[in-house]
């Protein structure tokens, strides 16, 4: 079957379908991971937008049903060089395009993903359209430029859970530090790795109030990654501003952003974001460098911070952005990149223990 992606500067891709019939519009971004695109496609993170895999063959080790990061696909689409017609795993339980289909969501192959990834690199990233269903270029290009992209929209609604629950997955904690973590699309690792070193965890839907989350008497606060743009959940931002002073808070990806906007400072659109498994990034302590798992298109504007009491601890590499930050008073920290690592290195996974630390203070 033909599918079409188009961009809605009027670029526009020919391949063909391998995920289920039909159209979505989303934000066009790629990933430059050369593995786990179930995590990547069930990453919660990805909710709105359209995910281009950089590496030419996808699907060849199939699907499992561990490697999950949420219960279902949250990608609006997936587009890739190859899906591999052969899966070869001994804990496969289902091909790449069959999971696709199952989830309802459009999977396009057959296009030259480098020239769309340089495309995105050029003209930054932008909205589009996926389609089984349409095959007129101009209709298409019109589509994508009449959705709704992501500035000031909250994606978090999208994907939070509805109502608190205790985490209780393969790793559960047996320890007597209690985390409640604030759910703005919290990554099923992120949990797996607070259950295993040692914590109690209750997780709670984004738009819990403050006083809610302190009545459950935790010893510590999880404030987690989630899609969209961070200036889009200002009752996430109440909430925590509400807490910074009462307890323990360690924020990832959206979670770092959201304590940037506590902070006072100010959040920015990237080109093109940071997605994918190997991003450098600088420990401004001890010079450190550590190799690490991003997603995001939003962050935290470094300038932005003229603030004695946030130490800024952490950044970027490759374009010198900010990739985490502490108070100085408070025992609150953040980082813009994954230390649960679900695809990628474990170079971060460190920061899981700083963070009891802080709660055993």
């Amino acid at each position: 079957m033909k599918a079409l992606l188009a961009l809605e500067d009027g670029k526009v891709f020919r391949g063909r379908s391998f995920g289920a019939p039909g159209e979505r519009a989303g934000e066009v971004v790629f990933n430059t991971s050369m593995t786990g695109y179930q995590e990547i496609l069930t990453d919660p993170s990805y909710k709105g937008q359209i995910v281009t895999m950089t590496y030419p063959l996808m699907g060849n080790y199939g699907v499992n049903e561990e490697d999950l990061e949420s219960s279902k696909p949250k990608a609006e689409g997936f587009v890739v060089k190859e899906a591999s017609g052969i899966t070869s795993n001994w804990r496969s339980r289902k091909g790449l395009g069959e999971y696709l289909k199952e989830y309802n969501i459009p999977g396009i192959e057959g296009i030259d993903t480098r020239a769309l990834t340089k495309h995105i690199r050029t003209a930054g990233a932008m909205k589009a359209v996926i389609s089984t269903e349409c095959l007129d270029e101009a209709i298409l290009v019109k589509k994508a430029q009449n959705s709704p992209g992501l500035i000031g929209r909250d994606m978090v609604k999208e994907v939070t859970c509805q109502k608190p629950y205790q985490w209780n997955g393969e790793e559960e904690g047996n320890g007597v530090l209690k985390v409640v973590a604030i759910d703005c699309g919290i990554k099923t690792n992120i949990l797996r790795m607070l259950g295993a070193v040692g914590c109690k965890v209750t997780v709670v839907p984004a738009h819990t109030r403050a006083e809610e989350i302190i009545a459950l008497n935790a010893n510590g606060i999880l404030l987690s990654n989630g899609p969209g743009d961070p200036a889009g959940v200002p009752y996430v931002l109440e909430t925590v501003r509400d807490l910074i002073e009462k307890l323990p808070i360690f924020g990832i990806c959206l979670g770092h952003q959201i304590l940037g906007l506590a902070f006072g400072g100010k959040t920015y659109k990237l080109k093109f974001g940071h997605r994918g498994a190997n991003q450098p990034v600088k420990d401004l302590a001890t010079g450190k460098v550590s190799i690490t798992s991003q997603n995001h298109g939003f962050c935290v504007d470094i300038g932005s911070l003229e603030n004695d009491e946030i130490e800024l601890t952490h950044i970027n590499l490759n374009d010198q952005t900010l990739e985490g930050m502490r108070h100085k008073k408070y025992p609150v920290f953040s980082v813009q990149y994954h230390p649960e690592a679900s695809p990628g290195p474990h170079d971060a996974s460190y920061l899981f223990d700083e963070f009891i630390h802080l709660m055993e203070k």
